[in-house]
């Protein structure tokens, strides 16, 4: 049996096709699987707050302080970032920062040099 994409509206792994057309039963949403294959490329592109595309290797400077969540550390903003790794998620830029550790950011929160 082929894997279906899961739906692009709330997550949900029980969807069907309909001819051209795949459909998920908990929301109701209906997606065109040439729309999806033409939209995923797309959405690869990691932008930080200015709308640089950012890559695996940059440097990136954090724009506004960030708490740390569990923690009474603060980013600073100004704080620079060296050798990024890009990863899949909400927080979608993996890093360490020196004096913290390894950390999750959102690339909303960056610029790029």
């Amino acid at each position: 049996m082929s894997k279906l994409p899961n739906c692009p509206q709330c997550g949900s792994e029980y969807t069907y096709e309909d001819g051209a057309l795949f459909i998920c039963p908990e929301c109701a949403h209906e997606w065109n699987a040439a729309e999806e294959a033409e939209a995923a490329p797309a959405g690869t592109a990691v932008r930080d707050a200015y709308g640089n595309e950012l890559n695996e290797g940059d440097s990136i400077t954090v724009i506004k302080d960030l708490k740390i969540k569990g923690s009474s550390q603060v980013v600073k903003v100004g704080t620079k970032v060296k050798n990024i790794r890009l990863v899949d998620g909400d927080h979608n830029i993996d890093c360490k920062i020196d004096g913290i550790g390894a950390m999750k950011l959102k690339s909303e929160f960056v610029k790029k040099g």
